[in-house]
């Protein structure tokens, strides 16, 4: 059966699917009829031609479900002002619709297509205003025959989005010549998906393109897991099993990416215990040229000369410790002298042990030395507050380095060093491979390099080890501050930490009086999630007065599940953020004063993976919203919204680099897989002046009892050890 109608408006679209529920308005019928099916790129005023039949929903009565459709430019006067006013041009909002309209009535889409010129006509419309609407227009023509191609093939309206945007007009030939490139080319389209796609446009399930690019997915997906490298044998057998190809194939490919240069296979040093099997190695060739080229540098800067003179050491501690009115343990003391006297060196230690103290001390006497001094951290907020601390400017390593994105990278190299005499990077333990390899690449060679860092801590979001191999190849002086200070003894959250890092079980009973250290005990997931809810709602704010949006912060160590990071987000909305003013992309809705995270580098915005914002406006005419980021406006276009996730709850490992005032922190033995030692030392960590612990003691335990790091295949430590 056909009927045709025009969209009045979207009650519901997914983009990762293309699943649409929207009322038509039917010639001939006076109420709105509800149609339902895959449409690409619903828009209110949009006019389609669609083929299908009547069905009756047992709740929802009856809807005509889509099997296939047409799009029709609309004809109609009120047609037009619809479908403009619906923010599918960027630059058009219903006001200013509504102007173009009543100037031409129904030739405004003729007047757009053919003599642009004329919307000066009206009020408003001026050259820059006529670009927008003339890109945004010829993009949506280009955009309607990809979609229409790529829909033909089974392609989702969002995918189809994200594949225009990165190839434009080239789209239809890239994704016809090597759908497996979107694999890699296109955040959010792993090698499953484009598979898929192959697949309908016929490519064979031997085709070398295919499983090469099964290969390199396979290896990036591990790099996104934590390793630099991975075995040979166990990388063939995921690789058979994602390709479902036998053992040959595999091998053939993998040796035909070397040759390609594509990934590096070295053969490991056979006489270290750990390598007696699987001593070959398969690095995608990037991560083994930042690997080779950390050891390298790191290993020409511990050598070379320093460019700060010599002191008289015991009298630089004791100036220090005047003009600081403090006493420094004999680790704190061990620490400046090291600094004084060695080029590259690691100050490590849990909380409440000094290290800020330290880095105070140091940069007081470089100061007196007259030395120039950099200091820097990987995350803005680690920045921010080491710069509170200090009273000196910290910047992000990214800023440090002087990234462009319109240059094409970091700015600072070895051709253009840092010009200072003495860097110290805190936080150091959320430093990847790729981050400490450009790092290193701008630290002049008699610059002394100081890193700071707990390395209890989870290793870094992306791929390596970094500080536990420099301290564990022990190339480098190390120093471990380990000495609670009395200050810190006063804090339960303190003690706890170094309870949970000592393999103990921390104080869950109050003695009474007020701490900032709390145990709730919950076994059922539902209660968990509905006490979190109150917690963040009304309890932690009434008694503390934190911001339920902006100082609390609920950790988990699930993605999954009840008390999952995805659940407990769109709970936690609901809860703090209501409203009917929504951008819905897919299976997310976005308000205003939603507090979000960025979950990808983002070099054009200057903003990364794991930074933290809040959503200050919604621009539906323009396409577009507002993110602050410390206090910094981003301007993000509702396509790339992807890239954002509501932040209310997040995974532990994101919030490495950050600290919160407050912190709830759900345990229960459903996370099983996840605990361990570090994850929940790493959680209380982040609270600074309040952590409630939701779930039962034996996940608690369990946790603290497993003391197993997650292995991460990296070759950096041992590359330092050799000659």
């Amino acid at each position: 059966m056909e009927l045709s109608g025009q969209i009045e408006r979207i009650t519901f679209t997914n983009e990762e699917n293309g699943f649409t529920i929207a009322k038509v308005k039917v010639h001939g019928r006076r109420d709105l009829v509800t149609v339902v099916g895959n449409i690409v790129a619903p828009t209110p005023g949009k006019i389609i031609k669609m083929q299908g039949e009547w069905v009756n929903h047992p709740k929802f009565g009856e809807q005509f479900k889509v099997a296939e459709y047409k799009t029709v430019i609309p004809a109609t006067v009120y047609g037009i002002r619809k479908y403009l006013g619906s923010g599918l041009i960027k630059g058009v909002g219903p006001v200013m619709a509504d102007r173009i309209v009543n100037r031409f009535a129904e030739k405004t889409l003729k007047i757009i297509e053919n003599d642009i010129e004329r919307l000066k006509e009206v009020e408003g419309i001026g050259d820059k205003r006529i670009d927008m609407i003339k890109h945004a227009w010829d993009e949506q023509k280009e955009i309607r025959d990809v979609m229409l191609f790529l829909q033909s093939h089974e392609v989702s309206s969002g995918y189809a989005t994200k594949i225009f945007k990165q190839y434009k007009n080239r789209s239809i030939e890239v994704v016809t010549e090597n759908p497996f490139r979107l694999a890699t080319d296109i955040f959010g389209i792993g090698f499953l998906i484009a598979d898929r796609i192959a697949a309908k446009l016929g490519f064979p399930k031997f085709s070398p393109l295919r499983i090469e690019a099964g290969i390199l997915y396979v290896l990036h997906q591990l790099a996104n897991d934590g390793h630099v490298y991975y075995p040979y044998e166990p990388l063939v057998a995921e690789s058979m099993e994602i390709l479902d190809v036998n053992k040959e194939i595999v091998v053939d490919a993998i040796g035909s990416i070397a040759a390609e240069n594509k990934i590096i296979i070295e053969d490991l040093n056979a006489d270290f215990e750990e390598f007696k099997e699987n001593n070959k190695a398969v690095y995608l060739i990037k991560f083994y040229r930042c690997e080779t080229s950390i050891s390298n540098r790191l290993k020409r800067l511990i050598v070379a000369p320093k460019s700060i003179r010599k002191v008289e050491i015991e009298t630089a501690v004791e100036w220090v410790q005047r003009r600081l009115d403090i006493t420094l343990a004999d680790n704190q003391v061990a620490a400046i002298q090291c600094a004084l006297e060695h080029k590259v060196m690691v100050i490590t230690g849990g909380p409440g042990t000094g290290k800020t103290t330290i880095i105070n001390a140091i940069l007081k006497i470089f100061t007196k030395l007259k030395v120039k001094t950099m200091l820097a951290a990987p995350t803005g907020r680690a920045a921010k507050r080491m710069s509170e601390a200090t009273g000196c400017e910290a910047k992000t390593i990214h800023r440090m380095l002087e990234f462009s994105f319109a240059k094409g990278g970091f700015q600072r190299n070895q051709k253009k060093p840092l010009n200072c005499d003495l860097i110290i990077i805190d936080e150091a333990s959320m430093i990847d491979t790729i981050l400490m390899h450009y790092l290193l690449k701008a630290v002049h060679a008699q610059t002394t390099f100081i890193l700071v860092g707990d390395v209890n801590q989870l290793p870094s979001v992306g791929a390596g080890n970094v500080l536990k191999d420099i301290i564990a190849s022990r190339t480098v002086p190390v120093v471990e501050l380990n000495q609670i200070f009395r200050q810190a003894r006063a804090s339960r959250i303190i003690v706890n930490a170094h309870k949970i890092n000592n393999g103990e079980l921390p104080i869950l009973k109050s003695d009474g009086s007020d701490t900032d250290f709390y145990f709730i005990e919950q076994k059922d997931p539902p209660k968990v999630l509905n006490i979190i809810l109150e917690l963040t709602k009304t309890r932690i704010p009434d008694r503390f007065g934190f911001d339920p949006i902006d100082d609390i912060q609920v950790l988990t160590p699930m993605h999954k599940g009840i008390v999952g990071a995805g659940n407990l987000n769109k709970a936690l909305q609901n809860t703090l953020n209501p409203g009917p003013d929504a951008i819905i992309r897919g299976e997310r809705t976005y308000r205003v004063n939603d507090k979000v995270m960025q979950i990808k580098n983002n070099y054009d915005k200057e903003v990364f993976n794991g930074d933290i914002g809040k959503i200050m406006g919604i621009i539906p005419e323009d396409r577009a919203s507002i993110i602050a980021f410390d206090g910094r406006d981003v301007v993000y276009d509702f396509s790339e919204l992807d890239e954002v996730v509501l932040a209310y709850a997040a995974s532990v490992h994101k919030s490495q680099g950050s600290e919160y005032p407050a912190v709830v922190i759900p345990i229960l033995t459903q996370h099983y897989i996840l605990l361990q030692r570090n994850l929940i030392y790493t959680a209380v960590t982040r609270g600074r002046e309040l952590v409630v612990v939701v779930g039962t003691k034996k996940a608690l335990a369990m946790a603290i009892n497993n003391d197993k790091t997650h292995k991460r295949y990296t070759y950096l430590r041992h590359r330092l050890c050799s000659n």
